[in-house]
């Protein structure tokens, strides 16, 4: 087997691989040789066919397999002798397309190496970190949007009419065209107004309705409803009012507090406190986490393989469009094409994700079976009662576990960088916070 270079420009690489004859034959006989003490064939024992008749009889089949381990072989021990990392899959073509057997197989190789990264200087990088208390008015806000989920409701007085927040109790009758239709009807219904958990519409021509009234309620559905039967059409409901409501906080207390899982009042001001400093924490980090790819920007630069930019600039110009055009769910579009700002930003994001991986390839960083079992579980929680079809589905799927996994490795590999540099705390207001996080939006 021979292995020529015929192309070395940049990072662009091109081989001609040779495989003799003589070697396939050697690779179809030790398969034969493999296989004999199993094979089993008329007019001979178990493991007595002549190596000639398994030749006739399944070299053809075998020679195709061989054919590809050789080739697959070839390859590897290039890629471990010459220690290049393709960027993407080789491209890898059979040259003499008059092959026959007992021809030489002729193939040729093409990729992209990954370009040799340097070491990132990191003894210039020092970042801050900016820290926020939860203040007592952040957490007394907190109580209080508690209570209100947790709100009761006391009748109002006979003959008072409903307000916008009141629950009233309605049965009701829907139709379109006169004819009732299938969902449309309710019995002690308890319904929030001002909720906007009905059709749009609805819920407002029952404001200033009294116990025992019957209101028509006259909407349209929306023309993107999930019913096609129904979708765009006019109904017309016919509700009776049984029960009139008014909202009523519930007390801020102990007892409020053992609702939601805490001893007392005091506890569940401590467990409000530190939710908010944990949200507060996972924002100040998002920004830390941005000023350091800023800085690794600055600090090194490499040759990028144009393959790699490419369909990065490609996947964000086709993401972007997409953002744009919400109303087109499918790829059945007009043909994107990525602009001078979309390379620009691939070329950053190639750039800093080769990097990234250096460091965590150089640190020995792993993401563990448990920390991926986890990713899978937040995911499966995103489809309700298909929990187990995402699990299977991404087992199957390489591609999809490397989508779950890249941003945890990602994250392992930046938290590793801020144990090496420098690290400023900065004790800053919720506000200023919020215009950190909003900046961020803005880049």
């Amino acid at each position: 087997m021979q292995v020529n270079e015929t192309l070395n420009e940049g990072l662009k690489r091109g081989y001609q691989i040779t495989v003799t004859a003589a070697e396939l034959d050697a690779k179809v006989s030790e398969k034969l040789v493999e296989a004999q003490p199993g094979v089993e064939m008329k007019g001979f024992r178990k493991g007595k066919v002549p190596m000639a008749l398994l030749k006739k009889q399944f070299g053809e089949r075998l020679l195709g397999e061989s054919m590809q381990e050789v080739i697959d072989g070839a390859m590897n021990e290039h890629f471990e002798k010459s220690g290049d990392r393709p960027a993407m899959q080789p491209d890898v073509k059979m040259t003499n397309d008059d092959w026959k057997e007992g021809d030489d197989v002729v193939v040729s190789m093409a990729y992209e190496a990954l370009p040799e990264i340097p070491e990132a200087d990191l003894s210039t990088v020092s970042l801050e970190k900016l820290v926020v208390k939860a203040a007592d008015a952040d957490v007394e806000e907190a109580l209080g949007n508690i209570a209100d989920t947790a709100k009761s409701f006391a009748d109002r007085d006979e003959g008072v009419a409903s307000e916008d927040g009141d629950q009233v109790t309605i049965d009701f009758l829907g139709k379109v065209d006169d004819v009732a239709f299938e969902g449309g009807k309710g019995e002690d219904y308890p319904l929030v107004l001002g909720s906007n958990s009905f059709i749009p519409g609805f819920e407002a021509q029952l404001v200033g309705a009294k116990v025992g009234d019957d209101v028509e309620v006259k909407v349209t559905f929306p023309e993107e409803y999930g019913a096609d039967n129904l979708a765009g059409k006019d109904a017309v409901f016919s509700c009776t009012i049984k029960a009139v409501a008014a909202p009523a906080a519930a007390e801020i207390d102990d007892e409020l507090a053992k609702k939601f899982g805490a001893e007392d009042l005091a506890g569940l001001r401590v467990q409000i406190s530190e939710r908010l400093e944990a949200e507060y924490a996972g924002a100040s980090r998002a920004i830390m986490k941005r000023a350091l790819l800023d800085a690794l920007d600055d600090v090194v630069k490499f040759e990028l393989p144009p393959s790699l930019v490419e369909a990065e600039a490609n996947q964000i110009a086709h993401q972007l469009w997409h953002e744009e055009n919400p109303e087109v769910e499918g790829h059945d579009h007009p043909e994107i094409t990525a602009t001078d700002e979309h390379n620009t930003l691939a070329e950053r994001r190639v750039r800093l994700g080769l990097l990234l991986a250096e460091i965590g390839r150089k640190a020995e960083v792993e993401v563990t079976d448990a920390e991926m079992t986890q990713a899978v579980m937040n995911q499966a929680r995103q489809y309700p009662g298909k929990e187990r079809e995402f699990f299977e589905f991404v087992q199957k799927n390489p591609q999809m576990r490397q989508q779950l996994q890249a941003p945890l490795f990602e994250d392992k590999v930046v938290d590793h960088i801020f144990g090496l540099i420098t690290i400023a705390e900065k004790e800053i207001g919720k506000d200023d916070l919020q215009k950190a996080v909003e900046a961020l939006d803005e880049e």
